[in-house]
């Protein structure tokens, strides 16, 4: 496992976001999507991001985020949630100061013997912010189970991000991580 710079992201992008699709089950045409996207989150502050590589030196884990900050869609889609469902001084608290755990997919084939959770216990190790927040598709998947075990808890339940039908988790966690 080592962590990219964005220069080493950017050379290894269409793969990178390939293992995501994958990971995700998402239909392949997802990939041409969401490159512009992954390229314009590496220059928010704060980005961080890990990689871990088979024996082929192909990817078979990424992960990364930033500094959430109020005018990003992530952040304003959340902060819409958590202001119909928190008390102001919740969302406050929460959204002040956060590392966005934007991504983190293990390859289907690699899942299930702790990559995930070095992953993330490597890229949260030095992140910045009072909290980590992220956002999971509802349902039991082993990425619950990881953020469970990490302990991370229930923000919102049931959210609907613009855009995408599906119900989403958020979940939180103060940093950093025990050790």
């Amino acid at each position: 496992m080592v962590e990219l710079s964005t220069e080493e992201l950017r050379a290894r992008l269409p793969e990178a976001v390939r293992l995501y699709v994958t990971a995700m089950g998402y239909p392949s045409w997802t990939t041409q999507q969401r490159i512009p996207v992954w390229s314009a989150h590496m220059s928010r502050s704060g980005w961080r991001c890990v990689a871990a590589f088979n024996d082929r030196d192909e990817l078979s884990g990424i992960g990364y985020g930033y500094s959430g900050d109020a005018g990003q869609w992530w952040h304003e889609q959340v902060r819409r949630g958590m202001q119909e469902h928190l008390p102001p001084d919740q969302v406050k608290g929460w959204l002040d100061d956060y590392f966005e755990l934007t991504e983190l997919h293990v390859h289907p084939e690699a899942q299930g013997h702790g990559l995930g959770r070095s992953m993330l216990r490597t890229l949260l190790s030095t992140a910045p912010g009072a909290n980590v927040l992220l956002s999971t598709p509802e349902g039991p998947t082993r990425a619950w189970r990881l953020y469970r075990r990490m302990g991370f808890t229930d923000i919102l339940r049931n959210h609907r991000f613009m855009g995408d039908p599906r119900p989403f988790a958020v979940l939180g966690r103060s940093l950093p991580l025990d050790t």
